[in-house]
């Protein structure tokens, strides 16, 4: 889903669903493209199938394989990786990408170094290849990348903007839409958007209330601006876990 100039969306699970589980990735459109009309594509890939492994390419090219899915964006990619008990996976890649590799279960060693569950593994440009090696129990990842987006952008939680103005502007209306909307739900004695009942129907985090400053995204993977720090926040809100990240070169 690409929301461009602007998109409305619901997600519903079925009624005898008792966990959801999974990993909610987002990027940010280049200024060129960020006031396209807004676009759905639903894609499901068709699995590349190794010794004991399988790769699903659910954005851009990876072993083979491309997805037919638009970004609007400089090159991305997104793809699934399972490993079966003591199997490998090698795979090239393009120098020019900057990598992440997210590690949602198993036993999971990246060129011979183990990697933690939970975690997300920064992998800065200037690689063309890695191995990834499951130990004694299944590993299931997520493999994300793509070329920097070289602009500066001004992002809390799910908010960005270009500038602290236009960005204030922007988490404002989100803020009182997403109150409204739970409003009108549960439809409350007391209907107004100020005060404590507020903060109570406002799941978005505590921002500090000072100047934000814009800075350089370091990657247009599928987590364009979601990069690792955020991605922790919004993975600890779908999956209720504490994820954590490092960075795999020393930066």
């Amino acid at each position: 889903m690409v929301a461009g100039r602007g998109i409305s969306h619901q997600e519903f699970s079925t009624a005898d669903t008792s966990i959801l589980h999974g990993a909610q990735l987002w990027f940010a459109l280049p200024d060129a493209t960020r006031h396209m009309p807004p676009t759905f594509t639903h894609y499901v890939p068709e699995p590349v199938r190794g010794e004991g492994t399988e790769l699903r390419v659910f954005l851009g090219s990876l072993a083979g394989s491309t997805s037919p899915v638009a970004t609007y964006t400089p090159p991305l990619l997104g793809a699934e990786a399972v490993l079966r008990p003591g199997s490998r996976l090698e795979l090239e890649l393009d120098p020019s990408f900057e990598y992440g590799i997210l590690l949602d279960t198993g036993d999971l060693r990246l060129d011979g170094e183990p990697v933690p569950v939970d975690h997300l593994v920064y992998l800065p440009t200037g690689r063309s290849a890695l191995v990834l090696e499951a130990g004694m129990n299944p590993v299931r990842l997520l493999l994300i990348g793509g070329e920097p987006l070289g602009e500066k952008i001004v992002m809390w939680w799910n908010f960005i903007g270009r500038t602290h103005e236009k960005f204030w502007r922007i988490v404002r209306h989100g803020r009182a839409r997403l109150v409204r909307n739970r409003l009108r739900r549960e439809k409350p004695k007391v209907d107004t958007l100020t005060g404590p009942l507020t903060r109570a129907l406002d799941p978005s985090p505590i921002i500090c209330r000072t100047r934000c400053r814009r800075r350089a995204c370091p990657t247009s993977s599928c987590a364009h601006a979601v990069e690792a720090h955020a991605l922790k926040h919004l993975l600890r809100s779908i999956c209720g876990s504490g994820i954590k990240h490092y960075c795999a070169s020393k930066c």
